[in-house]
């Protein structure tokens, strides 16, 4: 019996060598949980493959890429121009589902939805606005009795996309935002306190009373917390949700290379804190087996995977988008 288990384990550790064919990819935090998914569930299609994905930060991402030391990035921001020619190569941009970043909150006793204008989040993140009874919130939220207390604001303290997300609608929206601060993945916050990732500026502000931070939806939802309504461009309050967040993302004219900003959308239905997410793939791929998984992954993602979005509070590409997808992933040599 021990001979036999023996040999049964010496074939077992020899065969996955050859058998597995690791791709690794690292970036942002704001879509981990559904790709996370993602590659589990493609890993039963092909048990061959075995994708790693650290959740890093979508600048990260973009620095691991251009570095060269993983297969394929991802981001909540476009690479701009010049981070493309730093990474030596042609880089595709292949949006992946679309998803909102919203202002939550743990204010004790207050257990109702808030309205926040672009006013009111731009004053509390540049510091001008420090209690939560402030004039502008009162303003915007009739019949809520809001405290005195000081507002705890709580931020990024890493180069990331959400923050990217969160800075460029503020830039589009208030003036005053865009002439201080300004819009990028890492700015000069003028106040608050940073976390590391999605993650830890939802545990923070979690264990923080009178904290105000912001967080992709998702987080939002599976960590139970507060978030807001935020007024849109047609001076509606809209709360982030599927139709909110897909009305934005109908709105966007996106060229064809994908890269493109949706945030603070036309229309009364629009979130306007809402963003497509990317994964970011060399369009030349040395390794034919990679490329060989790499590709087949995005058709699945582009098919089979859209039906795994709106479960885990993700908004699925828009239909006409997908076919235009499908196309550049025949770019990749």
């Amino acid at each position: 019996m021990r001979t036999h288990c023996a040999v049964i384990t010496l074939l077992c550790a020899c065969i996955p060598a050859s058998a597995q064919l690791l791709i690794n990819g690292a970036g942002a935090t704001f879509p981990y949980p559904i790709y996370a998914k993602w590659f589990d569930e493609y890993r039963k299609v092909n048990p061959k493959a075995h994708i790693n994905y650290q959740s890093i930060g979508s600048g990260g991402g973009i620095r691991q890429l251009q570095a060269g030391t993983v297969d394929f990035g991802a981001s909540d921001s476009p690479m701009t121009d010049e981070q493309i020619a730093s990474a030596g190569s042609k880089v595709l941009h292949f949006p992946t589902v679309l998803g909102a970043v919203v202002p939550t909150y743990n204010i004790p006793g207050v257990n109702r939805e808030l309205n926040f204008t672009a006013e009111a989040l731009a004053g509390i993140f540049l510091g001008t606005i420090t209690r939560w009874n402030d004039a502008e919130l009162a303003r915007a939220n009739p019949g809520v009795s809001l405290p005195t207390a000081s507002i705890v604001v709580l931020h990024r303290s890493e180069a990331s996309g959400t923050t990217f997300v969160w800075t460029d609608y503020l830039s589009k929206a208030n003036a005053a935002w865009k002439q201080k601060v300004g819009a990028g993945p890492a700015v000069k916050w003028p106040t608050g306190l940073g976390a590391k990732g999605n993650e830890g500026v939802s545990g923070l502000v979690r264990q923080t009373p009178n904290a105000m931070g912001y967080v992709e939806l998702v987080y939002a939802l599976q960590n139970r917390m507060s978030y807001g309504r935020v007024r849109n461009a047609a001076g509606v309050f809209v709360k982030a949700g599927l139709a909110s967040v897909t009305a934005a993302g109908a709105s966007a004219a996106l060229p064809d290379d994908f890269r493109v900003s949706i945030t603070n959308p036309p229309g009364k239905e629009a979130y306007p804190i809402a963003s497509f997410t990317w994964l970011l793939v060399p369009a030349r791929i040395e390794d034919a087996q990679k490329r060989g998984v790499i590709t087949a992954f995005l058709r699945w993602m582009l098919a089979d995977g859209q039906r795994m979005a709106e479960p885990l509070g993700y908004s699925p590409l828009p239909k006409a988008l997908v076919p235009r997808e499908l196309k550049a992933v025949g770019q990749i040599q």
